[in-house]
């Protein structure tokens, strides 16, 4: 019985960790393969949304329901000024721009906010409600971990259902298969980039914010995770919802399994595991392949 809790326990928590990384990583999927974009600074937008929800409730002692959506919120605004003004000029250049532009917004941001509000990490302060354990039948187990499992369901849901079921998702499916025919039809892309880019962008801030009690909130927080987050994307597949959600729960429990266990070096089987899928499948596990 012993056992069964501690694999129970185990899982559910791997299974948490991914669903952050999910959450954070779902948005650059999706504005890299609609924009074909190498957005190397979408961790410096998660960074950034959870400073914002940390912040507003440590300092401002907001609620935490408003300091999600104000992180979100402040988050996309950004995006929607950083893509107007910087990433529409470098749609059309070479990898290599849009790596240099990416990484140098990445340096910023992490100076910015050293000078701001310090080198130190940013504790989260859970709402009494999301505190404590909740029984679960097969075992205790942690109130926000189960709490971040049921919301990363849902945002999979959401988005999917987004993409398959709405005009807006149409549109986005139809500019990633042929952007010039989508361009013939009438479809504004330049305004479905904006959009697109600013919910991806704010998506990762949201889930900054909510991943800050796991993953921790410093400055140095984008260098940190950005590995993780490219990861995620290039294993489940650019563009895909779904592939991204399992690939992130995968890598999560994979990597909460390795530091538990083999504290000291344990992730290099991860970038193994992944040179070895990715020479298999190159385009992910749900990518399509190039035609």
């Amino acid at each position: 019985m012993i056992a069964g809790i501690d694999v129970a326990s185990i899982l559910l928590g791997g299974i948490a960790a991914g669903t952050v990384l999910f959450i954070v990583s779902v948005g650059l999927s999706v504005t890299m393969g609609l924009m074909g974009f190498i957005n190397l600074a979408h961790g410096a937008f998660a960074m950034f949304g959870g400073y914002i929800i940390v912040l507003a409730m440590n300092r401002a002692h907001f609620g935490f329901t408003v300091a999600l959506a104000l992180g979100f919120a402040a988050t996309a605004a950004l995006s929607v000024v950083l893509e107007q003004f910087l990433y529409r000029r470098l749609y059309r250049a070479g990898e290599l721009d849009q790596v240099l532009l990416t990484i140098g917004l990445i340096f910023i941001f992490m100076a910015a906010l050293t000078i701001v509000v310090g080198p130190q990490s940013q504790p989260l302060q859970l709402p009494p409600e999301l505190g404590g354990q909740i029984n679960l039948g097969f075992t205790q187990y942690r109130t926000y971990s189960v709490f971040l499992i049921v919301v990363g369901f849902f945002v999979v849901a959401g988005i999917w259902l987004a993409f398959e079921r709405t005009r807006i998702g149409a549109q986005i499916r139809a500019t990633v298969d042929n952007r010039r025919m989508a361009e013939s039809l009438g479809i504004n892309v330049d305004r479905l980039f904006t959009i697109t880019f600013a919910f991806g962008s704010g998506m990762a801030g949201l889930g900054g914010g909510l991943g800050a009690e796991f993953l921790g909130l410093d400055p140095q927080y984008a260098l940190k995770y950005l590995v993780y987050f490219l990861i995620a994307v290039s294993v489940g597949g650019l563009g895909s919802v779904v592939g991204v959600y399992y690939a992130s729960l995968l890598l999560g429990a994979l990597d909460f399994v390795l530091k538990l266990y083999l504290p000291k070096g344990g992730t290099i089987f991860i970038y193994v595991l992944t040179i070895l899928l990715l020479l298999w499948r190159p385009q992910g596990l749900f990518g399509r392949k190039a035609t």
